[in-house]
């Protein structure tokens, strides 16, 4: 299953700043951790930042729920950036969205965040928890309270604020303190002077409880725990308790009671104080109990049996019954079967090499590798060389010398292979037009890095985490750098074809598009150069003759394509420049043309010419010149691509990637492959081309496409 692992980064990343502040952040080993033990479950995981971004985020993630694509879930780790009820705001947003998600509900977030609801609520469900009064301002009259108190914001966890005082002028001054450094009114709680404790809870239907966590006060009745305490000095921690069996009970009931009174749901962490006649008083509920390893909820639910993978697997199994009445924990590694799914083991590998991925590839997309740019081309095949040597792969250099150095690379001695993967490593941008790698949390950008570069750093990965698992040594494995891609294939057409014949199958890195598709068929293409002139300049008017024909032809041509499905006919560079007064003429245009079938585009061919002839009557006054042909054949959708691609859905299922057949509408170097030959392109990560034209893949699709790979390629 797809899972989203929301917490937040980024508290700038709103429209304005305004109002109270979170000051309660999870630590980034923790969120790793958690998609970590998610990951050891088979699950497909993205770390997400929770800011004013995320809806975008959900989109290029989440499933759509189409062609029988499995619901995706949140695991929701974000407390909120700012505002009340901030814990609300995620689950609000999911809500709109239709998307599942591990956690309470809006409404039990409220409830559980503002401590005086919650205590309302519990004192009408004969929920035993200490009085309790409320004040805005220190200006108020105090005499009403029943010294000691404790001092808390009305709606922040984590201990912030608290404070016990034993005095009017002590309780004025933490008063006074809460208002302005919180925003929000402060409760005064009745201080229970004794043990303090913890139940942790998991679950819904039947609803379980941990054992009973104690906080080590070192037997003084009058300790709490502070914040700092939490961050700095952490307090021993007793579990299960030492209690009488009575006790415990009545401790366990009154805290299920007080989940189910506020309607959580899933987890929670139920704080609770006893005085020294065993009286048990209900504090707090914290609807997001902290994952943090050595925290409360962690510590007692491994004294319950759950290690943290098992702990946030079942949290999110609980969430997913609720949902959808069925379990995943099946696909949790059970004690018998610690081992990794193999799935894991490589997704885990490349996780835990993905920064390494992406300096590798910002370093090749800030490498100009325009195709005339031989230095800059040479350069990028000899890093890809570098890496690949490593893997135990020896090269083959094809010199050339109008583009760079063509290459080709095999694991095997044996001529035949079981894979072919062509990987273009030049473009077509000069220079001026480079632009240089950026990267933001979901999203890395720079010239090449979908077309190209993507696709042949997730190719590299993929191949290493076959070497990680022992394995690519039984795969065959050839891989051609192609560096004149961008004008056609123009010297390498002839090598792919010989190394194609030698292959069982042909896989192309191109970026796959940005609904999670891969290439199943490609178009051809064809260009052509139009050109008049006029040559009889014994009339004026012979200007506006040769004027009426040139403009009239490239409109016939366009309209060639008109309701026609097949073909794309374009004309480009077009210029015509006259002079009556000289009785001069001139006009050129290049004719670009995307076809499905050689079929189509022969008739197409063939209306051209005829459009572009001079009829007789004319041609005396001018010339024209028409020449061009074939670029790249198309790669037809054929049984053999289609069979190919439903091994790639299949597997792309098992790791919960989505994936769907495209035809594009341009050409490619697999294009020269022979239609008897399975081949898919496409498989490079996610991305295209945004608003401003930048070029860009989203970030976990490098990943997911580099697992993809190597469990298409690898033999297990």
């Amino acid at each position: 299953m797809k899972i989203a692992l929301i917490y937040n980064k980024d508290i700038h990343g709103v429209i304005n700043t305004f109002g109270m502040q979170n000051k309660e952040f999870y630590n980034e080993a923790t969120v790793k951790k958690v998609a970590q033990s998610l990951e050891k479950a088979g699950h497909n995981v993205a770390i997400l930042d929770g800011n004013k971004q995320i809806i975008e985020r959900l989109e290029n993630f989440m499933p759509k729920v189409v062609d029988g694509e499995q619901m995706g879930m949140v695991f929701n780790m974000a407390y909120g950036i700012q505002g009340e009820s901030r814990y609300t705001h995620i689950p609000s947003m999911l809500e709109m969205l239709g998307i599942p998600y591990v956690g309470s509900s809006p409404s039990g977030h409220a409830l559980a965040l503002d401590k005086v609801l919650t205590k309302v609520i519990w004192k009408n469900n004969n929920l035993p928890t200490p009085d309790f009064w409320v004040f805005n301002t220190p200006e108020e009259d105090l005499s009403v309270v029943k010294f000691p108190v404790i001092v808390k914001p009305k709606m922040e966890s984590v201990s912030f604020g608290l404070k016990v005082v034993y005095n009017e002028e002590d309780l004025r001054e933490s008063v006074n303190f809460i208002v302005k450094e919180f925003q929000q009114q402060a409760l005064a709680e009745q201080f229970i002077r004794g043990r303090e404790f913890c139940v942790g809870i998991l679950g819904n239907e039947p609803v379980e409880t941990f054992p009973i966590l104690e906080i080590d006060l070192n037997n003084d009745p009058d300790a709490i725990q502070t914040v700092t305490d939490k961050k700095e000095a952490p307090k021993r921690k007793i579990c299960p308790a030492d209690l009488p069996k009575e006790v415990t009970n009545e401790m366990v009931r009154q805290s299920i009671e007080a989940f189910k009174a506020l309607q959580l749901r899933d987890f929670a962490r139920v704080d609770i104080r006893m005085d020294e006649n065993n009286n048990i008083y209900l504090l707090e509920i914290n609807s997001m109990a902290s994952m943090g390893e050595t925290g409360s909820y962690p510590t007692a639910a491994k004294v319950a049996g759950y290690d943290f993978p098992k702990l946030v697997n079942k949290m999110l199994d609980v969430a997913a019954v609720r949902y959808f009445s069925n379990s995943l924990m099946s696909e949790l590694p059970g004690e018998k079967h610690k081992k990794l799914s193999f799935n894991s083991r490589l997704r885990s590998f490349l996780r835990s090499r993905q920064q390494n991925s992406e300096k590798l590839l910002e370093k090749l997309v800030n490498i100009d590798s325009h195709v005339r740019n031989i230095e800059g081309v040479n350069k990028c095949t000899n890093i890809i060389k570098e890496e690949l040597t490593q893997l135990g792969f020896t090269n083959e250099i094809f010199p050339q010398f109008e583009v760079g150095n063509m290459m080709y690379l095999s694991n095997s001695f044996d001529e035949k292979l079981d894979y072919l993967l062509l990987l273009p490593v030049d473009d077509f941008l000069t220079m001026p037009k480079h632009e240089s790698y950026q990267e933001t949390e979901h999203h890395l950008y720079g010239t090449g890095v979908w077309e190209n570069k993507g696709g042949i750093v997730a190719c590299i990965s993929a191949l290493q985490a076959l070497r990680f698992s022992k394995l690519i040594r039984k795969t065959k494995v050839g891989i051609l750098l192609i560096t004149d891609s961008s004008i056609s294939g123009k010297f390498s057409k002839n090598i792919i074809r010989e190394k194609a014949n030698n292959a069982k199958e042909v896989l192309s890195m191109h970026g796959g598009g940005a609904e999670g598709t891969v290439i199943t068929s490609r178009s051809g293409s064809a260009s052509f150069s139009y050109d008049i002139k006029l040559i009889d300049a014994s009339a004026a008017e012979n200007v506006t003759t040769v004027s009426q024909f040139f403009f009239k032809t490239i409109a016939s041509i366009v309209d060639l394509s008109k309701n026609n499905p097949e073909n794309v006919i374009a004309p480009y560079q077009s210029e015509f420049k006259s002079n009556i007064f000289k009785v001069q003429a001139y006009g050129s245009s290049k004719i670009s043309v995307r076809f499905n079938s050689m079929e189509e585009f022969q008739q197409a061919e063939t209306k051209i010419k005829k459009l572009v002839a001079i009829p007789r009557s004319k041609n005396r006054m001018f010339q024209t010149q028409f020449e061009g042909g074939v670029m790249r054949p198309p790669m037809v959708d054929s049984t053999l691509n289609n069979d190919l691609f439903d091994r790639v859905k299949s597997i792309a299922n098992s790791i919960d990637a989505r994936v769907l057949p495209e035809h594009r509408w341009s050409s490619a170097d697999i294009c020269n492959i022979d239609q008897h030959i399975p081949k898919i392109d496409g498989l490079g990560p996610i991305g295209g081309f945004d608003k401003q034209k930048s070029e860009y893949i989203l970030r976990h699709s490098l990943i997911e496409r580099a697992l993809l790979i190597a469990l298409l390629i690898g033999k297990k």
